[in-house]
C-alpha cells in the first residue's frame, strides 16, 4: 500500500481543480448553529458559534440551568456534543459515554461503559483526561484510554465496531478526541515519554479498517513522504529527511505522538496536526534536529501523504510539545488577503503561516517572558531561517547533562498547552488560554526499556518572575501582526478552551472553577460564576427549544492538577507540576459535573 502512495505522491500533493467537501453528516451539523457536533466547533479549529441571544447585553443575568454528575473525580477535558436534541458526555478513564434527551429534562438514554484494564493508569501521562467524542453518520466516535477506537450506534450506544490503535504495554495510551473526514476516522497516539513512535492513523468510518499510518519518525515511505514534493519552508524535504536528523536507530523510539488536535480544509482537502517532543527528555542523548518532532503536518486526508511540514523547535530540549491546534481563516497579511494557519506553540512563539504553501508569515512571542529564544528568524536568505535563536543560558543541552538550568520560561508545560483558543471572524482576534509559568530543568541519562518511563528530566515549575504575579493570562491575539490586543491576568495557568460567539462574548474557565464570560472587543469582565471544581474543560454552546445554552465540564486535573487528581505531593512528581501548582488546593477541590447556563426568561 505504502510503495503504491508514494508513486502517486506527486499527483497527490497538487491541489485539485474542484473542491473536495467534507463528511456531509459532519458538514450538516456544523453548520447549524443551534447544534455542537465537533470538540472545535468546526473543521477549522475556530470554537467559533453564531449564536447570539446570550451577548454582551444579557450575559451578566446567566443562571444555572441544570447540571449532571459524570461519577468520576478526575480531570475532565473536552466537552459534550450536541446533535439532534441529544447529548453526549464522556468521561475520563474508565471513558464513560452518556447520551442524554434534552427534550426529556436530560433523560440518560443509554450509557457505555468500556472494559479497560486499570493497569492503563499508570502508564498515562498527565492525568486519565479524555478530550471527547466525536459524531458522523449516525454514530458516537470514542478513543479510549487503552487505544481502542470504538464506533457506537448514537441511539442506542451499541458498538457497530472496534479496533485497536496501539500497545499500552509499550507505553502507547490515547489521551485525544478523534476527527471525522470524509469516510475516515483521524486517530493519534500518546506516549511520549515512554519513547513511543508517534503516529497518525485513518481508520474507515463503514468498518474500523485501517486506510494509512504515518508515522512522525523515519523512513520515507513510513512517513508518507514525497522527497521531491513534500515542503518545508518553501523547499523539498529530501530524501531520508528524518533518518538524518537522529543517530543510529533512535528514530525508532523518538516520540513525536499526536495527541493534540486536527482540523481540516475542505477546498484544499489538506488536514493539519502537530507532533509532540523527541524522546528522550535529555537532549544530549539524541543529537541533531530529530525530524519530524515538534511539527506542523499538512497532508492529504485520503491518502496521508504529506503537503508541508514546519518544524517549530528544532531538537527540543524543554519538552515544548508541538501538538497544539492548528487554527485556520482567511486574513489580510500586508495588504494580501492569506488562507492562514494559526498555531499557538507550548514553546511560546505564535505562528502565522499560509495552510495552501506552508510558508512562514509571522513567528512572535505571545507571552512577553518567554526568554529560551529571542526570536525565530524570519530572514529567508538566512541558514537558520524558520528557527528559534536559542539563548545558551537557557539550553539545557549546552549546559550539559546533570547540570539545573534555571529561570526557563516557558516551563515544559508552554505558553500554552492543549487547552484550545477560539477565533472570532467578527473581531479578527484569536481568544488565547495561557500559561504564565516557568521552571528549572536538570536532564539526566535515561535507558529505554519498554513500558517504563523514558524521560531524563527532573523539573521544578513556578509563576513567571518580575510579573503579575499569577500563573497565566487570557489573551486576544492578533495573528496578522503577532501583537497582544489585551490580556487578562489570573491567578493559575487557564486551562480551559476558550469559545468566541456572535454575541461578542468570550468564554473561558479557571483552574479555581470559575466560568468567565468577557466582551471580545475590551476583554472586560462581563460574568462569573464558579463551578464545584477547577475547570479544564472547553466552553461550548447550543440550542434546545429555540432557546441558547452555555456550558462546561468542571473537574480538577490534567497536568496542571495533576496533584489534586492523583494524591500526590512531592513537589518534583507530576514532571514538575505538584510543586508549581500546590496552592490550588486553597481553592478546589475533585469534582466530575457538566454545569449548563441560560439567561432565565
Amino acid at each position: 500500500m505504502k510503495s503504491v502512495m508514494m508513486s502517486m505522491a506527486a499527483g497527490l500533493l497538487m491541489t485539485t481543480a474542484a473542491p473536495v467537501f467534507a463528511n456531509d453528516s459532519v458538514t450538516a451539523i456544523a453548520n447549524d448553529p443551534g447544534q455542537w457536533g465537533m470538540q472545535l466547533g468546526q473543521y477549522d479549529g475556530s470554537r467559533y458559534s453564531k449564536l447570539d441571544k446570550i451577548n454582551k447585553e444579557n450575559v451578566g443575568d446567566l443562571q444555572v440551568a441544570w447540571t449532571f454528575s459524570t461519577g468520576v473525580l478526575r480531570g475532565h477535558e473536552g466537552s459534550p456534543l450536541v446533535v439532534d436534541n441529544v447529548m453526549y458526555v464522556h468521561t475520563p478513564f474508565p471513558n464513560t459515554v452518556y447520551a442524554l434527551d434534552l427534550n426529556d429534562e436530560g433523560k440518560i438514554l443509554w450509557k457505555y461503559q468500556p472494559q479497560q484494564n486499570p493497569d492503563v493508569i499508570g502508564v498515562m501521562c498527565c492525568d486519565t483526561v479524555n478530550r471527547g467524542v466525536a459524531y458522523a453518520d449516525g454514530m458516537v466516535f470514542l478513543h479510549q484510554a487503552d487505544t481502542t477506537v470504538v464506533a457506537l450506534d448514537a441511539k442506542t450506544g451499541e458498538v457497530k465496531w472496534s479496533v485497536q490503535n496501539g500497545d499500552p504495554a509499550k507505553g502507547e495510551t490515547n489521551t485525544a478526541t478523534v476527527t471525522i473526514v470524509k469516510d475516515k476516522v483521524l486517530v493519534g497516539i500518546s506516549g511520549g515519554e515512554y519513547g513511543v513512535r508517534g503516529h497518525l492513523t485513518a481508520y474507515n468510518i463503514a468498518d474500523g479498517s485501517m486506510a494509512w499510518r504515518a508515522y512522525s519518525t523515519g523512513p520515507d515511505e513510513d512517513m508518507l513522504v514525497d522527497p521531491e514534493n513534500t515542503m518545508v519552508l518553501g523547499k523539498p524535504i529530501g530524501k531520508d529527511s528524518s533518518l538524518n536528523t537522529w543517530e543510529g536507530d533512535q528514530w525508532q523510539i523518538g516520540g513525536g505522538t499526536t495527541w493534540g488536535w486536527t482540523t481540516y480544509d475542505p477546498e484544499l482537502n489538506l488536514i493539519y496536526y502537530g507532533t509532540g517532543n523527541p524522546s528522550t527528555w535529555n537532549p544530549s542523548q539524541r543529537p541533531g534536529d530529530n525530524k519530524w518532532s515538534m511539527t506542523i503536518m499538512a497532508r492529504d486526508p485520503d491518502t496521508g501523504m504529506a503537503k508541508w511540514f514546519y518544524q517549530k523547535t528544532p531538537h527540543d530540549e524543554w519538552d515544548f510539545d508541538g501538538v497544539n491546534e492548528n487554527i485556520l481563516a482567511d486574513q489580510e497579511i500586508d495588504g494580501t488577503m492569506r488562507k492562514v494557519l494559526v498555531n499557538f506553540d507550548r514553546n511560546g512563539f505564535g505562528y502565522t503561516l499560509d495552510r495552501e504553501t506552508g510558508e512562514l508569515l509571522v513567528a512572535e512571542k505571545y507571552d512577553p517572558q518567554v526568554n529560551w529564544a529571542t526570536e525565530v528568524d524570519m530572514n529567508k536568505d538566512s541558514e537558520t531561517y524558520g528557527r528559534p535563536l536559542v539563548v545558551a543560558e537557557y539550553s539545557t543541552e549546552q549546559n550539559g547533562e546533570d547540570t539545573n538550568t534555571t529561570g526557563v520560561c516557558p516551563a515544559a508545560l508552554g505558553s500554552k498547552d492543549q487547552q484550545p483558543a477560539a477565533y472570532s471572524p467578527d473581531t479578527g482576534l484569536f481568544y488565547v488560554p495561557t500559561n504564565h509559568v516557568c521552571m528549572d530543568y536538570e536532564p539526566f541519562r535515561v535507558s529505554y526499556a519498554a513500558g517504563q518511563p523514558y524521560v531524563g528530566a527532573t523539573l521544578s515549575m513556578f509563576p513567571a518572575p518580575d510579573s503579575h504575579g499569577g500563573m497565566g493570562n487570557f489573551i486576544a491575539w492578533d495573528a496578522t501582526k503577532g501583537e497582544i490586543k489585551w490580556s487578562l491576568p489570573e491567578q493559575f495557568s487557564v486551562w480551559s478552551g476558550a469559545m468566541a460567539t456572535a454575541g461578542g462574548v468570550v468564554f473561558y474557565g479557571t483552574l479555581e472553577g470559575y466560568l468567565k464570560a468577557v466582551d471580545a472587543e475590551t476583554g472586560e469582565e462581563l460574568y462569573k460564576f464558579k463551578t464545584p471544581s477547577g475547570i479544564i474543560g472547553n466552553v461550548f454552546t447550543y440550542e434546545n427549544a429555540g432557546k441558547q445554552y452555555v456550558g462546561v465540564l468542571s473537574g480538577i486535573g490534567g497536568w496542571a492538577g495533576i496533584g489534586l487528581a492523583a494524591g500526590l505531593s512531592n513537589a518534583n512528581d507530576g514532571l514538575g507540576a505538584v510543586g508549581g501548582y500546590a496552592a490550588l488546593s486553597d481553592y478546589t477541590a475533585l469534582g466530575g459535573q457538566l454545569t449548563v447556563f441560560a439567561v432565565p426568561e
